[in-house]
């Protein structure tokens, strides 16, 4: 078998290569895969199309102006990527606000002339197909991915053997966008429910939906946590103090019992990888502190 050239194009495809043991494999990544640390000084093969900093809502109005021009949101490097010459590309597509689209990726590689790698798209809802994904990476790569499955499913387990018994489970609303709003879906209400809540406004498997204020007001969860996608904590707890300027943010019950919380969604939520059993915990921690303890708090997870 030839020698694994590994390009990762989205952050959780380079923690799902690295959980497989082959971190040394990858010789590029996307300008956002920063996990492991050891793969912040590789060659970036891709850049965004728009400016990242500044509010949510400049973000949101950049990025919705490139999608409505039929433009993609972000490039691939092709100079770069002939230079790497990888045996495998991969890539996602799951959501082209989250990364280049399988479709530019394609192209790309078409345009190769030192090389023709395989691309692997991940395409994951749900956390099952997480766990699928990391398969499909192993087989690709001709690795065995066993293990490294069920050492994270053993963590899971060790959570949702504690949960299905208690008699209080908190609404808890997990919001992944702050201007405008939206609630987190696809994995994160399957995570709430591990970790003994009751997610609202997100559906198990679909989409992040849009989320009205008056509806958050009407809901008044017990729990109010922040995972805005790809911003960490500081830029998360700049970002929230956006809602307070609402008069009603402070009649609701999780800001007057102290139950609003950030967390990194970057390095987190936002990644359907091996680390979603650490965001898992992160929730386990803030729904039934007075059951789970996983030492998350400070570095995953904050009161607001």
């Amino acid at each position: 078998m030839n020698q694994l050239r590994i390009v990762s194009l989205i952050p959780s495809a380079t923690e799902i290569v690295a959980v497989l043991g082959l971190t040394d494999a990858i010789v590029g990544r996307s300008h956002e895969c920063d996990y492991p640390p050891e793969i912040q000084n590789l060659p970036v093969c891709t850049q965004p199309k728009f400016n990242p900093e500044g509010t949510s809502s400049e973000i949101h109005n950049r990025v919705t102006e490139l999608l409505q021009n039929a433009l993609s949101v972000y490039k691939v490097e092709i100079d770069t990527l002939e230079k790497l010459q990888p045996t495998h590309i991969i890539t996602q597509a799951q959501c082209e606000v989250c990364a280049c689209s399988l479709t530019e990726v394609e192209q790309a590689v078409s345009t190769l002339v030192n090389s023709q790698p395989e691309i692997i798209s991940l395409q994951p809802n749900l956390l099952a197909e997480i766990w699928t994904d990391i398969e499909r990476v192993a087989d690709a790569l001709g690795v065995d991915g066993k293990s490294a499955i069920d050492l994270l499913q053993s963590r899971i387990n060790a959570i949702i053997l504690k949960t299905p018994t208690l008699t209080v489970k908190p609404t808890v609303a997990c919001i992944e966008w702050i201007e405008p709003l939206m609630a987190a879906g696809n994995w994160i209400p399957e995570l709430v429910a591990m970790a003994g809540g009751n997610s609202l406004f997100g559906i198990v498997g679909q989409h992040s939906p849009w989320l009205k204020w008056e509806s958050l007001v009407e809901a008044n969860p017990d729990i109010i946590i922040f995972m805005p996608c790809g911003f960490d904590l500081n830029r998360t707890r700049i970002e929230a103090m956006q809602i307070t300027k609402y008069a009603e943010w402070s009649t609701l019950t999780a800001v007057k019992t102290g139950k609003v919380y950030i967390t990194d969604g970057n390095a987190y939520f936002n990644r359907p990888g091996p680390r979603l059993v650490d965001s898992l915990e992160i929730l386990a921690e803030i729904i039934h502190p007075e059951i789970f303890d996983f030492g998350h708090r400070g570095e995953g997870l904050q009161p607001f």
